[in-house]
């Protein structure tokens, strides 16, 4: 019998491993820890269950039904017979090509379209075969047309590139000035292009094949995603026309965000003058048109480009003239049936742009006559005399009196004398350089006499042309250029004045990245004028979105046919505008909230590939921005992250920067196209870009670095020269952390001797090749210098095809700038 026994495991057993969960609790762990409770945010949060085939599926089919009616309603939007046509530029890119030859092709390609002539540049044309409605626009383009072109642009739905097959024979497909305005054209914003090719009939059937690859490969090049199309037939101009109707437009943000007009018709009826009315004379513009984009309110400020901003008087909706379907006798159009739209002086927008600072605001005590005395005495301005060495007391009498600048100005001529030193000192290098006189010597000491008659004319007629001293001021802007990018910021420590008082605006940094700077200290008088946002990236939002969802007794659709009379538009400013050519068409466009009122624009520029010399900061150039057009003096800074930006003296080629100026409020995305104006008045592109934001608060920083060299080295101190030349500067400056080139960081110990030396402490012993550095900073600010453009640019014609710059709105006087609070824009 078998006895029954215990096992009993020993020291020998084996032990299995427990399963690993990780670092984190399982699911049983958590439950378990619960004991059955559930979180609040677990309990109320949705359910995110995995879903079924059927339901994903069901999902997918109902995010595509909803894009699919999303795009049906955008083809819809224009083009139909109830809303406003497709509005389409027509564009030639080669002066062998005339416009009027391919509308003329448009025109005949349906017996059954209308075809109604507004004028020799715009055109109506319906076609019942789809049920559409069309209009064309032929701007004026050559030499000095440029910005007319970019105008009629920005509010086309699409464009019609014309290429002819004659040029295609040749390299040159597009001429010089048909690149120039497509390449403007590209950075402003292309509308949905179609290349079209004409006079194919001409060529030779063999070559017509190799011809036309060649003027795809051109086109390739600019437009990579466009395929030419052949309009030489009625048959190509329908489907030129059914792919207007029936494309994928482009979304251009900056036009679909704003109302807009495009004028067909224009009045300007003459206000009449109230007795004893000694004002300026003004009228009221008619305006007539379909309104496009987004709904316009009567009460909102509308903006023409040349001409300014005005308020609106009324709305009027007269009958739409090019209707698809012919109203009976005695029936009455929907635009009859709409009563007229008066504005509401109480619900009107301001036009005032400044705002209006208070003086006395800061002040809080009544200074006392010794206080009164002293700043008069500050403020009193200087008489001096510039008298030449030699000249006696008597003939120094007849020189008359110079004025002194004041305190304000010395210390922005100090700031400029800072950028200049260097490019002042360039200009006596070129003396040589440039402007050399007849008879010139070569290396034997033999004239160049053995010219002939022809080349001596017409080398003195281009040296007529040519101006020499705009030679020698760009000649010396390109050598400081290249002396500031080799030696950035690097200036010369005076002798003769001490260093103290000449850097008396500057401060060191412990670190330019992570030093604090308070963005409201010791503003200028300026930036009282301006506005400011709390937040401006959330009101841009909901301003944009209020303008989608406009609604209202006072508010004109998108499509309508409208009349809007423009009030007190100044008679004198009418006139100009008409004698340049500019009244028989014109574009309205209706302003967002704000962006009537000053504030400091930041956007963000680069510059173009044909622009070679540098721009100086502070230099004068006329900006498009958006749809605006305007005359500034914008400072330079680097385009970088942080809350402190480094001021940068020269815009050079292939840089990107941000341009900082005092400008209208305007809502980004818009695209930023800069000129700057030639000697002979005429205009060209150098730099391109978008609107960044318009924040006062941007820290630029002007940089000036003091450089000394070793004199003495030891183990980790060394005597450096060159830097100050007196000790009370050495110990003003004592604070301060000094650095190398070769990345040696120290700072000041003592002064040495009367001449300037002074011992340092590095953290490493220097080279005898090193170059000891000071860096000091100081917050710079754009100087107010807006002008708007009031009259198109387009009268005089430039070399190379450049537009000329006309007349602008005279200047404010600039005011003397003190501390100042900028007034915060409450939403």
């Amino acid at each position: 019998m078998a006895i029954e026994t215990i096992h009993r495991p020993g020291a020998l057993k084996q032990t299995n491993k427990t399963h690993k969960h990780g670092k984190h609790a399982s699911k049983r762990e958590l439950e378990r820890v619960a004991k059955g409770k559930v979180n609040l945010k677990t309990l109320t949060r949705r359910p995110n269950r995995q879903q079924s085939r059927d339901e994903r599926r069901q999902q997918a089919n109902q995010l595509r039904k909803n894009k699919r009616q999303e795009a049906i309603a955008l083809k819809r939007a224009i083009g139909g017979a109830l809303t406003a046509p497709f509005l389409t530029c027509v564009l030639p890119l080669n002066d062998m090509i005339d416009p009027n030859s391919a509308m003329a092709i448009l025109e005949g390609c349906d017996p059954e379209a209308t075809v109604m002539k507004i004028s020799d540049r715009v055109r109506y044309m319906n076609v019942p075969r789809f049920r559409q409605r069309f209009s064309f626009v032929i701007p004026e383009t050559g030499h000095g047309r440029e910005l007319n072109v970019l105008d009629a642009l920005k509010v086309c739905d699409s464009v019609i590139l014309l290429l002819t097959a004659v040029a295609g024979e040749t390299d040159e497909v597009i001429d010089k000035a048909g690149a120039k305005v497509l390449n403007m054209a590209l950075t402003q914003g292309l509308p949905t292009p179609m290349v079209c090719l004409m006079d194919m009939e001409s060529i030779n059937p063999k070559k017509r094949s190799q011809v036309k690859t060649n003027i795809q490969k051109a086109v390739s090049t600019v437009l990579p995603d466009e395929k030419v199309m052949q309009l030489d037939k009625l048959t190509d101009a329908l489907n030129l026309l059914r792919r207007i109707g029936g494309q994928k437009r482009k979304v251009t943000h900056n036009r679909c965000n704003r109302p807009h007009m495009l004028g067909e018709r224009v009045e300007y009826v003459p206000s009449a003058p109230e007795p004893g009315q000694s004002e300026r004379p003004t009228g009221t513009l008619k305006v007539t048109g379909f309104v496009r984009g987004v709904p316009l309110s009567v009460n909102q400020l509308v903006h023409i480009p040349g001409l300014g901003e005005f308020q609106l008087e009324s709305v009027a909706f007269p009958t739409d003239p090019y209707r698809m379907r012919k109203l009976e006798d005695g029936e009455m159009s929907s635009e009859e049936q709409k009563p007229p739209l008066v504005a509401d002086p109480d619900q009107q927008t301001s036009l005032q742009r400044e705002n209006v600072p208070d003086a006395m605001d800061a002040e809080q005590t009544w200074p006392t006559e010794d206080e009164i005395a002293a700043s008069r005495a500050e403020n009193q301005k200087k008489l001096i005399k510039r008298v030449p060495k030699g000249m006696s007391d008597y003939q120094a009498s007849w020189i008359p009196d110079i004025e002194e600048q004041d305190e304000d100005q010395d210390d922005d001529d100090d700031d400029d004398d800072d950028d200049d030193e260097q490019y002042m000192s360039c200009e006596s290098d070129t003396e040589s350089k440039v402007g050399g006189k007849d008879g010139e010597t070569d290396d034997d000491g033999q004239q160049f006499d053995e010219i002939s008659v022809s080349e001596e004319i017409s080398a003195d007629r281009y040296d007529k042309e040519m101006d020499l001293e705009e030679e020698r001021s760009t000649l010396a802007k390109i050598q400081a250029a290249k002396v500031d990018e080799i030696f950035p910021d690097e200036i010369d420590t005076p002798a003769d004045r001490p260093a103290r008082e000449r850097f008396i605006k500057y401060r060191g940094l412990e670190s330019f990245r992570t030093s604090p700077w308070d963005v409201k200290e010791n503003l200028p008088f300026d930036y009282a004028r301006i506005y400011q946002f709390q937040n401006f990236d959330h009101t841009k939002r909901r301003i944009l979105r209020e303008a989608q969802q406009k609604e209202g007794d006072d508010v004109v659709m998108p499509g309508w046919y409208a009349r809007l009379h423009v009030k007190n538009v100044p008679q004198d400013l009418w006139n100009a505008f008409t004698s340049a050519g500019n009244g028989e068409r014109l574009i309205v466009y209706g302003m967002l909230p704000h962006e009537q009122q000053m504030s400091v624009m930041n956007v963000c520029l680069k510059r173009t590939q044909n622009s070679t010399i540098p721009i100086q900061s502070k230099e004068r150039l006329i900006v498009q921005c958006g749809y605006r057009r305007f005359i500034v003096n914008p400072i330079y800074s680097q385009h970088t992250n942080g809350d402190k930006h480094k001021y940068e003296r020269f815009f050079r080629p292939g840089m990107a920067v941000v341009a900082t100026f005092f400008a209208p409020i305007q809502f980004p995305p818009a695209p930023i196209l800069c000129f700057r104006e030639n000697p002979d008045t005429s205009l060209s592109m150098v730099a391109s870009g978008s609107l960044l934001a318009c924040n006062p608060d941007r820290v630029v920083l002007k940089r000036v670095v003091l450089s000394g060299h070793p004199y003495k080295i030891n183990r980790k101190s060394a005597t450096i020269r060159y830097m100050f030349f007196n000790p009370d500067d050495v110990a003003y400056f004592k604070p301060c952390k000094l650095r190398t080139k070769l990345g040696r960081v120290g700072h000041i110990r003592e002064s040495l001797g009367t001449h300037g030396h002074m011992k340092c402490v590095f953290d490493a012993q220097l080279k005898s090749h090193d170059t000891v550095l000071l860096y000091l900073y100081k917050r710079v600010f754009p100087k107010w210098t807006y002008e708007d453009c009031v009259v198109s640019c387009r009268d005089g014609e430039g070399e190379g095809g450049e537009s000329s710059a006309s007349s602008v709105v005279p200047k404010g006087e600039r005011s003397v700038t003190f501390n100042a609070k900028v007034e915060m824009m409450q939403e």
